[in-house]
């Protein structure tokens, strides 16, 4: 009778996990780490929902300061942003107010550049940004600096 008894929990647990995960999944609020996701740095919030006007013709974005980007075809941000991507930018104010996970557009000797930060640090040159394509396999090998950032974007349309 013992082993019954040991079914019968195995399967009380098992079907309250099975619930869960069909709740989770009404409402789609199934953590990641459930499925070996991990928390990766995402870019900061930038535009403030009082800032997105949605109306049933159109949508206002109010941001003060706002250039138009488009992308060459390098697919160093696939699948974040394409050459058919077109996203919005602001210069920021200062150094600070870029974190990890913002998506930066740069001045090189390449040309302009557009990578996520994944390291922000500071030298005896100053503060300085570590960027890197989603799609790279590597870093950039070199330090961005403040004066070469031309944008942090802020919106992507598709």
């Amino acid at each position: 009778m013992g082993w019954i008894k040991s079914i019968l929990v195995s399967f009380a647990i098992l079907l309250v996990i099975f619930s869960i995960g069909v709740i989770s999944l009404s409402d789609k609020q199934i953590p990641a780490s459930l499925f070996g996701g991990k928390e990766v740095f995402s870019p900061s919030d930038w535009v403030k929902e009082n800032q997105i006007k949605v109306y049933r013709n159109k949508v206002v974005l109010d941001i003060e300061g706002a250039t138009w980007a488009s992308f060459t075809d390098t697919n160093s941000m696939d699948p974040f942003i394409d050459e058919t991507s077109n996203a919005i930018e602001i210069l920021p104010e200062d150094a600070d107010s870029i974190n990890v996970g913002d998506v930066i557009s740069y001045k090189s000797s390449y040309g302009t550049i557009i990578h996520r930060v994944i390291e922000k640090g500071t030298d005896k040159d100053g503060p300085y940004f570590i960027v890197k394509g989603d799609n790279n396999k590597f870093q950039d090998p070199f330090k961005v600096r403040f004066d070469q950032i031309k944008g942090v974007v802020v919106a992507v349309v598709y």
